[in-house]
């Protein structure tokens, strides 16, 4: 989806930051504004953390149409620069589409129910007490490691993957590089592995080992499943977002400049 956009009717979604509204206030008279249901587009202001919420807002409605985020937060990496007195409707249609497929975990507790989430970042398994997590992995039904000992394990998409899967020492991955980051966090045991890039076509499961006396928690971007036994993840094919980028101010071009930042 190329800068060539028709794009009439526009939200307005406002993080309640003073740097946001105060933008709002400045934006209110610019365009006629339409409530999200009659959109075309949504534009919204904030930082990664509201652009974030204003996604998983969709996915949770089933209406996927295209965001344009400007940043009003600190580091808005899915966002793009602010710039005043430019006519907002022509930057949004001249911007540029990236398609970002999350992921959806299905997540079963010790309890035997059932949690399906979506993630647009990262899904993490972390241990809830001082005791480790031991976690089987498997991928595409083979089991890969039997037991990996630490802290937990996160899968990242490309578009997460300068996220918390960095944080963990987990690849930056470009945007269309249709691959999935499996990064350990703090691992013990296998001590040398560190983690393992995967085609998004793989389906990944984890089984918690000795979860009465090491629980663990699931947590897709922000939404946190207690006391897991299991979890499954794979690609929502079906629930694909579009981000829109200002020419030459894309996501893909964020992602591989962040791996020259020293």
């Amino acid at each position: 989806m190329n800068g060539n956009h028709n794009f009439k009717k526009l939200a307005l979604a406002i993080s309640d930051t003073a740097k946001a509204q105060e933008t709002a206030a400045e934006l209110q008279e610019a365009h006629d504004w339409v409530p999200m249901e009659d959109a075309d587009a949504v534009v919204v202001l904030g930082g990664d953390g509201f652009m974030l919420h204003t996604l998983h807002a969709m996915l949770d409605s089933g209406r996927l149409i295209p965001t344009y985020g400007i940043n009003r937060g600190t580091v808005g990496f899915l966002m793009n620069r602010y710039r005043a007195g430019v006519k907002l409707l022509d930057k949004v249609n001249r911007s540029r589409g990236i398609g970002i497929s999350p992921l959806r975990m299905e997540a079963i507790t010790q309890d035997g129910e059932k949690h399906v989430e979506c993630a647009i970042n990262e899904v993490s398994l972390l241990r809830e007490t001082r005791q480790t997590a031991k976690l089987e992995v498997s991928v595409d039904e083979r089991v890969r490691i039997k037991e990996l000992v630490g802290d937990g394990v996160l899968v990242a998409t490309p578009a997460g993957s300068t996220a918390y899967n960095l944080s963990a020492n987990g690849p930056i991955l470009p945007l269309d590089s249709q691959l999935l980051a499996l990064t350990p966090i703090s691992a013990f045991r296998p001590r040398r592995w560190r983690g393992a890039i995967l085609p998004d076509r793989s389906t990944i499961k984890f089984t918690v080992n000795e979860p009465a006396k090491r629980p663990v928690a699931a947590v897709a971007d922000q939404k946190e499943i207690r006391d897991i036994a299991e979890v499954s993840l794979e690609i929502a094919r079906d629930s694909e977002l579009t981000l829109l980028f200002d020419p030459g101010h894309a996501l893909d071009e964020r992602i591989v400049a962040e791996q020259f930042v020293v």
